[in-house]
């Protein structure tokens, strides 16, 4: 039997990706205990785990570190990686927007009509770019690395694109929803020359998923 070497995300989806392997009859057991370790295998499947931090797996999968990976929709989107998305896992739920304050809207507009672009405020410049490109609208980006919620507040920026579950840190923040850029979930992704070589075994291992996301509680 072929190994395939997997990397799963740290962090975030990291619970729910493990139980979602654990349904699918994957030995993950060694995945769950209190430790400092990165690597896992199991030897009855012949597979590898990684666990990797989120926005390192579209690389390591790109670069065939990794054969497949399990990351949210909007590391990918973000990371440009030349890579196969094999599966929506359905969990992980999250929406990346356009959050500006409510009064703000007749400021934007003035300010674009005047200067020709919006300035906007992200962790997520391609993203962000893309977007705004699609829509014929000109941007500045400002990058920071937190606290995207205060450059409204701070006069940095007309605009914000960032990541939201339930917008509670938005309201929280006197910021309202403008736009949907996307809507993210938990993807597997495929690296290309792994997909080609180990086809057979990449599908087995998706349709397994694929069946424990069908039959997961949540459905």
């Amino acid at each position: 039997m072929k190994s395939l070497r997997i990397a799963l995300p740290k962090g975030a989806l990291e619970e729910e990706t493990i139980a979602l392997l654990d349904r699918a009859g994957f030995g993950v057991q060694m995945l769950r205990a209190d430790s400092r370790r990165l690597t896992f295998i199991d030897e009855a499947e012949s597979i590898e785990y990684f666990l990797a931090r989120p926005t390192d797996i579209p690389t390591f999968v790109e670069y065939g570190g990794v054969d497949l990976g399990i990351v949210g929709k909007d590391v990918l989107l973000e990371s440009g990686a030349a890579l196969f998305e094999l599966a929506d896992l359905g969990y992980g739920a999250c929406r990346f927007v356009v959050a500006a304050p409510p009064e703000s809207q007749a400021h934007v507009r003035e300010s674009y009509l005047r200067l020709g672009q919006v300035r906007v405020a992200t962790k997520y410049p391609r993203v962000t770019e893309d977007f705004f490109a699609r829509k014929g609208i000109q941007v500045e980006i400002i990058k920071l690395h937190g606290a995207i919620e205060l450059a409204p507040l701070m006069d940095l920026a007309d605009e914000i694109v960032d990541i939201a579950s339930t917008g509670r840190t938005l309201a929280e923040n006197n910021l309202v929803v403008i736009e949907e850029v996307a809507a993210c979930t938990a993807r597997l992704v495929a690296n290309q020359v792994s997909q080609r070589l180990k086809y057979d075994r990449i599908e087995e291992l998706v349709e397994r998923l694929l069946s424990a996301v069908e039959a997961s509680p949540a459905r």
